[in-house]
């Protein structure tokens, strides 16, 4: 019943994000350190903010075995690029998240308790940290990233970014019900002449 349950979210052996565990054991207290590079291309907020095309994500983790199975903790850090939601600017930026992420083992009482997707799980000694480092990169980053805090964003007369254009940029507006006028006056100006 339990290898079918998990059958849908067993891990491959290969791949930069999956861990094989059998090295650290089932004893509470084991541990060991997980310092590693992998590829980010995509982890963020698709065509707004995220890690750029051959961009790696840092992993600076511990995984300590626990009764109820794995504990990984430690950081996960990323070089960002978007754009910015003001002024269409290119960005970069840096995020460096938390992870804290408990890895159940298969029978366990976690595994009885809990749904299947309220906890990670270990299957087949292995754990795939992608789901769970993809998502806090997610939540880090802003959902309207800003080329700098206090950016005006653009003219919405000329497109201009108001970065650019200064303080006495302005466009003349005319209210349209004295528009006819206005041509009126002009076409007696230019007859004058």
């Amino acid at each position: 019943m339990t290898e079918h349950r998990h059958a849908s979210t067993r891990p491959t052996a290969s791949g930069p994000w999956v861990i094989d565990t059998r090295d650290i054991g089932r004893r509470a207290g084991l541990s060991r350190p997980l310092v590693r590079s992998v590829p980010g291309e995509g982890v963020g907020l698709l065509g707004v903010i995220a890690v750029p095309e051959n961009g790696e994500v840092e992993l600076d983790l511990l995984i300590e075995s626990v009764v109820e199975g794995l504990l990984v903790s430690g950081t996960a850090a990323a070089k960002v690029e978007g754009e910015c939601s003001r002024c269409l600017e290119p960005l970069t930026d840096e995020v460096e998240v938390r992870i804290t992420e408990l890895y159940a083992w298969p029978d366990s009482t976690t595994d009885e308790t809990t749904d299947e997707d309220e906890v990670s799980r270990i299957v087949n000694d292995l754990i795939d940290l992608e789901p769970v480092v993809r998502d806090a990169i997610v939540l880090a980053l802003p959902q309207a990233p800003l080329c700098e805090p206090d950016c005006k964003g653009l003219c919405s007369e000329c497109g201009g970014r108001w970065a650019e254009l200064g303080p006495d940029h302005g466009h003349e507006t005319i209210d349209p019900r004295w528009a006819a006028l206005q041509e009126r006056f002009s076409d007696d100006n230019n007859e004058e002449k």
